[in-house]
Formats: structure tokens, sequence, C-alpha cells
């Protein structure tokens, strides 16, 4: 399959996209142990940026990448590729940011936000393995142009 990878990140974000869901609406008892600190974070003011709950933003995000990707899957091209790649890029540093909030902030942890923050960064695994194959495809018709 040659867009395996691509298929997998589908995956990942519509995990996202119910991890998201879920997040919205559902109140922090409902999703949240009383031991591992998930309403910590549920409550905490990293919860929202510009007085939106991340959740939210996360249902829109990943309900346009599932869509875009859809999309790609089925008539691929460079244009629709390079702007998963960048939204994934993104997405990454955002997870990284909010893994370290949870981490070091807050010191507690919120089981959906880090399905989230982990599905983005096996994303960036995967498109780096990806840029690693065109990178070396693009070095080897340089040298056939060339006549290296």
């Amino acid at each position: 399959m040659k867009n395996i990878r691509y298929q997998i990140i589908l995956v990942l974000f519509l995990i996202s996209l119910i991890s998201s869901i879920v997040l919205s609406t559902k109140t922090a008892s409902e999703i949240c142990n009383a031991s591992n600190g998930c309403e910590i974070v549920y409550y905490s003011q990293y919860n929202s940026f510009f007085g939106i709950s991340n959740a939210y933003y996360g249902i829109v995000i990943f309900a346009f990448l599932s869509i875009w990707m859809i999309s790609y899957l089925i008539n691929p091209n460079k244009n629709k590729k390079m702007i998963i790649n960048f939204a994934v890029i993104i997405g990454s540093i955002i997870a990284l940011y909010f893994l370290y909030i949870q981490h070091f902030a807050l010191s507690a942890y919120c089981r959906y936000c880090l399905i989230i923050d982990f599905s983005m960064i096996l994303s960036l695994i995967l498109i780096f393995s990806d840029f690693k194959k065109d990178f070396l495809n693009f070095k080897n018709e340089k040298n056939i142009a060339t006549g290296s």
C-alpha cells in the first residue's frame, strides 16, 4: 500500500477527533478518575484559548484534517500532502507544549489529552519517515538529471 503512512495518520486524526468530542461533551466527573489528576487538567487555565475550550478547537481541526486526509487518499497531490505535513508539524509542536504543561506546570495528566498529544507525535514520526523517502527520491532524480 503506497499511502499506508497516511492511512495510519487518518486513523490517528479520527482517534483525536473522538477524544476531542469526548472532552467537549462530557463533564470532568464523567471522564476523570479522582486519583489521576485529570480534573486538574480539565479545570486548569490552560484548558481554553481566547475563552474557547481546546476541545472545540480539536473537533474543528481534526474534522477538517480527517476530511482533507480522505481527499488526499482519494486524489493525492503535492499541495494536499504539504498542508497535511504542515498541520502535523504545527500540531506536534502544540502537543509537545501541552505535554510540557501537564508534566511541569500541572503535574497532572488527562488521558484523552494524552491520546491526542501522542497521536500527533506519532503522526509526526510517520511523516518524517516519508520526508526521508522524498529526500532520497529527490537526490536520486538530481543525480540522474546531472549524470552523476
